[in-house]
């Protein structure tokens, strides 16, 4: 027999007699009490029972881990029972409480009696709590005193039991038992560990042998908090109120993230549509980039238009005038991507794209010419395909002009777009009115922004409606490359 259980069997007696005179003023009494007094005053005599026929065994080793369930079980209905009982359960009460001093007295290891007379309660959110334990008494133990402060206790005798009512709730925190049959505690601590969904649940491990090696396994394996049976119940309710705010915690980040993730998405899908995806990679990566608001900016303006197409449309039908329309905007809204503009808007047949905002490039004007160029080169493939479903030739001008311009949310509280205004975006328009079929004229202050080579053309200086200084433009041929 180990020394623990020698000092069991020492105050056997008293703990027995204790439950005998338990069970005569019960008796003698129950007529008097509500019903779920008699429930619980029955699971403390089934645990009773078990005690007894353990302590029967005198000569044998008793299991420290049965008899910590069973002290657990007894003590909590017993502390129950004395706090719900009236005043004029006297009788009761008193040998709840000699009971009581009779556990503590054969409890292995007690030291210092606890304060089985707390009666606090800890406020806390009420949560979702999952209590797994073999034995029965316990588990509904813990479900009546958790229950009793406003947590929702589901409860599982196994560790099968446990996982599967995992799958079916959000479980706020989780009550596990090491040893049980079957899948034992440790081996449930680590499948919810290693569950995604499930990892971030708070476990607080509970056994009947302080075993500082299987503390130490448990919280490696992820374990959030540790009690032994039998505990204090204003103890378990503290625990339980750190667990469940941890767990809040992290639902709100999780949440957090997952809204990000969709501003993400949404960022992508709408700048996606106006921007080339290095573009906005870079804007998610580096935020400050993008400053919105209304900033000065100095950017590189493109216009383009379709030439007559008004007339044209006149003489197709509405199906037509669509389908060539789009495949022209398709083709030029690739091109502009790749050479990372962005594009401010499609008004009718006129596409509006900016370089140099949102994000600002030594280069923005060579790669705006480089794409007028290439959009040009284009129209010979769209008018090839045209021809071939009986449209007509189109073609194109392309105006540029560099200049400051005002770039960020334009419009009212409702609805509004990242867009540009500034007396750099009315030159543009009035030198797109000047484009040729097939020509690009840029404006003299793009001129001089290019730092590669083009072929330059005609130059000019011109008076337009609308504004009063000359404007000097250029033509441009080609690349010198």
């Amino acid at each position: 027999m180990t020394g623990s259980n020698h000092t069991i069997t020492q105050s056997s007696d008293l703990l027995l007699r204790a439950l005998v005179e338990l069970r005569d003023t019960f008796a003698a009494t129950q007529e008097h009490l509500p019903a779920e007094s008699l429930e619980d005053f029955s699971r403390l005599f089934e645990g009773g029972n078990r005690l007894e026929a353990m302590l029967a065994r005198a000569t044998a080793d008793i299991d420290n881990h049965d008899l910590m369930n069973i002290f657990a079980a007894i003590r909590g209905y017993a502390e129950l029972l004395q706090e719900d009982l009236d005043a004029q359960q006297v009788q009761l009460s008193d040998s709840l409480a000699r009971l009581l001093k009779a556990l503590q007295s054969a409890q292995p290891g007690s030291g210092k009696s606890r304060d089985s007379g707390d009666k606090r309660v800890i406020e806390s959110e009420p949560g979702y709590i999952l209590a797994v334990d073999d034995l029965k008494e316990n588990r509904e133990l813990v479900a009546r005193n958790l229950s009793r402060i406003g947590h929702f206790v589901v409860t599982a005798a196994s560790g099968e039991e446990a996982l599967r009512a995992l799958e079916q709730s959000d479980v706020d925190v989780v009550l596990l038992v090491l040893l049980m049959p079957g899948m034992d505690g440790r081996e449930v601590l680590r499948r919810i560990k290693e569950h995604p969904d499930w990892r971030a649940t708070p476990v607080i491990v509970i056994s009947g042998q302080q075993d500082m090696d299987g503390i130490i396994e448990c919280i490696e394996a992820g374990a959030d908090d540790y009690l032994f049976k039998p505990f204090n119940q204003v103890l378990l309710q503290a625990r339980i109120k750190a667990g469940i705010e941890r767990k809040r915690w992290h639902d709100r980040e999780e949440q957090y993230r997952q809204q990000l993730e969709r501003n993400e998405k949404f960022i992508r899908a709408t700048f996606g549509r106006y921007l080339s995806d290095e573009i906005v990679t870079d804007i998610l990566e580096r935020p400050e980039g993008l400053e919105l608001g209304g900033d000065l900016r100095r950017v590189t303006i493109m216009m383009s238009d379709i030439r007559g197409f008004t007339t044209l449309s006149e003489h197709l039908a509405p199906a037509q005038v669509v389908t060539m329309l789009n495949r022209y905007l398709g083709a030029m809204t690739d091109i502009i991507m790749a050479h990372q503009g962005t594009i401010d808007e499609f008004i009718g047949d006129a596409i509006l794209a900016v370089f140099g905002a949102p994000q600002h490039r030594d280069d923005d004007a060579d790669r705006a010419v480089s794409c007028a160029l290439e959009m040009q080169a284009a129209m010979a493939q769209i008018n090839e395909v045209n021809e071939a479903e009986g449209l007509p030739v189109i073609k194109t001008g392309i105006a540029l002009n560099t200049g400051d311009v005002i770039a960020g949310n334009i419009g009212s509280e409702r609805r509004s777009k990242y867009g540009f205004v500034g007396h750099a975006m009315n030159v543009t328009s009035r030198i797109e009115d000047l484009t040729a079929g097939g020509g690009i004229l840029v404006s003299d202050s793009t001129l001089q922004s290019l730092k590669g080579d083009f072929l330059v053309g005609d130059c000019q200086e011109l008076k337009v409606k609308g504004i009063e200084e000359s404007i000097v433009v250029h033509q441009i041929l080609g690349s010198a490359l």
